[in-house]
């Protein structure tokens, strides 16, 4: 693992409103599954080569989650949603970066915008590659899923030693009526109860952000204890 650079940033929190958000950031190359293993534990979350985690005193809002595999059960609703986009057909590989990504990125976040008033920006292929494809190295993957040739939605995750933890997901919003998010979680616990893996890491549970608060609804799950450093013993409960 070379740490390239370490620094702390304070700026608008990005989950509730009228308050700030410190984040800690942590811009490392070549950094290794074990690594990255250690900083998710840690309550990190990755995009690219850049690792971070809210530090904001005296606000504890931001809870690392993450799924219990080996005891999860799929509910009826569950079942019906797998089956229901059970004719998508999906392919696993390193990340990548084509136009149809930047397409459908673009395409879900304006979406996202309109429906939920997200702040948009622009995204360029730089900063999708930036975001999304550098700093893989040998854990980082992407599912792609596609309706007949038509690709509709991707997932980023990493496959760490342990479980997978979940960076990103975007879709066609026309795809709206298979709920991709919860389809692709699910196939994500399919994927990590066959390869012996225990947990899902979903990154933060906020109960008062609605885009965020979703996740309480997958049980069992363990949450992080406080923020401990790389050379701290962690505690999920």
């Amino acid at each position: 693992m070379n740490l390239l650079k370490e620094f702390s940033l304070e700026d608008k929190c990005s989950y509730l409103e009228n308050k700030k958000q410190t984040t800690h950031y942590k811009i490392i190359d070549n950094c290794s599954t074990q690594s990255s293993q250690d900083l998710i534990e840690r309550g990190f979350r990755r995009f690219g080569k850049m690792y971070f985690r809210p530090i904001c005193e005296g606000c504890s809002e931001c809870q690392s989650i993450k799924i219990d595999v080996v005891n999860y059960k799929f509910s009826k609703s569950a079942r019906r949603v797998i089956k229901k986009a059970s004719h998508l057909k999906s392919y696993i590989q390193k990340p990548t970066l084509s136009q149809e990504h930047l397409d459908l990125f673009e395409k879900y976040h304006l979406h996202m915008h309109q429906k939920k008033e997200w702040d948009y920006n622009k995204t360029t292929a730089n900063h999708y590659y930036n975001s999304f494809v550098a700093g893989h190295e040998e854990f980082g993957h992407e599912i792609l899923y596609f309706y007949e040739n038509r690709l509709i939605a991707v997932d980023l995750i990493d496959i760490l030693d342990d479980g997978v933890s979940s960076i990103y997901f975007y879709y066609d919003p026309e795809f709206s009526h298979l709920s991709l998010g919860k389809y692709s979680l699910y196939n994500q616990i399919k994927y990590a109860a066959k390869e012996n893996k225990k947990w899902i890491y979903l990154g933060y549970y906020v109960e008062d952000c609605p885009s965020l608060s979703y996740k309480s609804g997958y049980k069992p799950y363990l949450t992080l204890k406080g923020r401990p450093s790389l050379h701290e013993e962690y505690t999920w409960s």
